[in-house]
C-alpha cells in the first residue's frame, strides 16, 4: 500500500534526519573544522536541561525525572565547561535565536535559573536582544522562576498544558489539576512575559469533541500568543508504550507504537477521530484570528511587528542557517554534519548517557561525538522537507537559486501530492493545501530518502 494512503499520523518530522540516523563519528571532527567555513552570523542557540519533575506519559524526550540535586549542580557546571570550549571553537559568531528546551527548564531554582543565564551570556547569546523562548510546565512555572525569566529579558514562555480537563490530562499520563494550570497561566501572564505559547493534545483516551472544545475554549481564555495542537501518538519505552503493549484510546481498538520515528499504526477509527478533532481545533483557531503556520503551530494574526518579538534581531531560516547546541541532549547542525551525544528514551539509557555527560573531560568538547554528513542530495531532501510542511510552503525560485536547478527535476514526486490536490501554487509560492497540511505526518515521512530510513530502522531502541 502507497503509505500517502495510510494513517495521517506515521510520524512528526520535527528534524531532518532524526537523531536516530546518526552514528557515531570516527574519527570525531574537531569543531573548528566542522565550522569554519560555515556562516556563523545568525545562528539558533540551543541550550537542552535533560530534567523534569516528572515524565509525561506520552514523552519520547530525552529527560530525566526528579535527579539528585547534586546532579542537577554538576550538570550545569558541565555545561559552563562545554561553553567554553565550543565558544572557542566558533570564534566569531552572532545568535539570531535562543531557547533553553528539555525536560522542563524550570525545574531548576530561581538561583540555578540565574546561573543558567549568566552562561548564556558569557557564550555571546544576547537574551531578550533576540528571541529567547524557555519552556516549563504547570507545576514549575512559580513567580519566583517566571519573575527570573522575565527579568533576564525572555520573549517567549512554552507551557505544555495538553489539556483543561484533570481525567484527560491523567490519561495522557500527565497528572494535573486545572487550578495548577491556570495559576500557572496567570503567573506567566502577571511577569509580562511578552509572548505565551500553549501546548494541547488531541486523540487523548475519553476525549470527545464536546470535551475538546472546552479545553480550547479555556485556551484562548488567555489569548496565547501562539498555540501548537499535537496529535497524540503512542511511542515505545513511553509511559503510554509501556503500560501495555496494546493501548484502547477511547474505545476505538489498539495502538501499537511502531518504531523511533514517533510513527503508529492505528485503528483506522482512531485515526478518523484525532483528524476530525484536528479540524476542529484548525478551524476554532481561525476563526479567533489566528494564523496557521504548520499542522501544529497558530500564530495570532493581530500581533503588529513592533509588538513582536519574532521581529527582533538578525532573520533565521532554519533551511538555510545553523544551529549550536549545548547539553547532553542538544543536536546542533551545519550546512553538511548534524550532530549531537547518544540519544535513548528508555529511563536506564538516558540516565547512562547524562552519567557519561557529566565524567567527560573538558577536550571531549571540542570535537563531534555523533551524527550524520548530509551529502548534497541529502541537504536538498532536508530544505524541501523543512520547507514543505510549513502552511506558507516554499518558493521554487529560492530552491533553484540555492541547488542550480528546478525542485521538480530533483523531486518528481511532488506531482503525487499536486495530483492528490495536496499542493499547489499560488503567486510565487508552492505550499500544501489543507488537505495536504492535515496529511503532513505521513507526507513527512514519505519524503525520508532511502538511506536515512535504514539508518533509522537499524538503530536499537532503548
Amino acid at each position: 500500500m502507497n503509505p500517502l494512503d495510510g494513517s495521517p499520523y506515521q510520524g512528526y518530522l520535527y528534524a531532518y534526519p532524526h537523531k536516530t540516523a546518526y552514528r557515531p563519528l570516527r574519527p570525531r571532527p574537531a569543531l573548528r573544522e566542522v565550522w569554519a567555513a560555515e556562516p556563523r552570523d545568525a545562528l539558533f542557540l540551543y541550550l537542552h536541561l535533560p530534567f523534569c519533575e516528572m515524565r509525561c506519559g506520552f514523552c519520547n524526550l530525552f529527560t530525566r525525572s526528579n535527579p539528585p540535586g547534586e546532579q542537577v549542580t554538576a550538570y550545569l557546571a558541565q555545561l559552563g565547561r562545554q561553553a567554553g570550549r565550543v565558544r572557542a571553537a566558533l570564534g566569531d559568531a552572532g545568535f539570531a535565536r535562543v531557547a533553553v528546551g528539555g525536560g522542563t527548564p524550570t525545574y531548576l531554582t530561581a538561583g540555578e535559573l540565574n546561573s543558567m543565564f549568566d552562561l548564556l551570556a558569557g557564550f555571546g547569546a544576547r537574551v531578550g536582544a533576540v528571541p529567547t523562548a524557555v519552556e516549563t510546565s504547570p507545576s514549575t512555572a512559580t513567580p519566583d522562576r517566571i519573575g527570573v525569566l522575565a527579568e533576564r529579558g525572555v520573549t517567549r514562555v512554552s507551557i505544555g498544558v495538553q489539556s483543561f480537563l484533570d481525567a484527560e490530562a491523567r490519561a495522557a499520563g500527565r497528572p494535573q489539576r486545572r487550578t495548577d494550570v491556570e495559576r500557572a497561566l496567570a503567573t506567566i501572564r502577571s511577569c509580562g512575559i511578552p509572548e505565551l505559547n500553549l501546548d494541547l493534545i488531541y486523540g487523548i483516551p475519553g476525549q470527545t469533541e464536546r470535551t475538546w472544545a472546552e479545553s480550547l475554549s479555556c485556551a484562548l481564555h488567555w489569548r496565547p500568543e501562539e498555540v501548537f495542537l499535537y496529535p497524540l501518538y503512542v511511542r515505545p519505552l513511553t509511559g503510554l508504550g509501556r503500560r501495555t503493549s496494546t493501548v484502547d484510546i477511547g474505545g476505538s481498538g489498539p495502538v501499537h507504537g511502531a518504531g523511533p520515528d514517533g510513527g503508529d499504526t492505528a485503528d483506522p477509527s482512531w485515526d478518523a477521530q484525532r483528524l476530525t478533532l484536528y479540524r476542529q481545533g484548525r478551524d476554532t483557531l481561525r476563526a479567533a484570528g489566528y494564523r496557521q503556520l504548520s499542522l501544529r503551530h497558530f500564530r495570532r494574526a493581530d500581533l503588529a511587528p513592533e509588538h513582536d518579538p519574532e521581529a527582533r534581531g538578525p532573520v533565521y531560516c532554519c533551511q538555510d542557517d545553523g544551529m549550536v547546541g549545548l547539553g547532553c541532549g542538544a543536536r546542533s547542525y551545519t550546512t553538511d554534519l548534524h550532530y549531537s551525544f547518544d540519544y535513548a528514551v528508555g529511563v536506564r539509557h538516558v540516565r547512562t548517557i547524562i552519567d557519561d555527560y557529566l565524567r567527560r573531560p573538558e577536550a571531549d568538547f571540542d570535537v563531534a561525538e555523533v551524527g550524520f554528513r548530509l551529502d548534497p542530495v541529502e541537504q536538498r531532501r532536508r530544505w524541501l522537507v523543512k520547507s514543505l510542511l510549513r502552511a506558507d510552503g516554499f518558493d521554487p525560485a529560492a530552491y533553484r537559486d540555492r541547488f542550480g536547478q528546478p525542485v521538480d527535476d530533483d523531486f518528481p514526486q511532488l506531482d503525487v501530492l499536486a495530483d492528490r490536490g495536496w499542493l499547489g501554487s499560488a503567486g510565487d509560492r508552492t505550499a500544501l493545501s489543507d488537505a495536504g497540511l492535515e496529511r503532513a505526518d505521513a507526507i513527512g515521512p514519505w519524503l525520508v530518502s532511502a538511506p536515512v530510513r535504514r539508518a533509522m530502522a537499524g538503530y536499537p531502541l532503548r
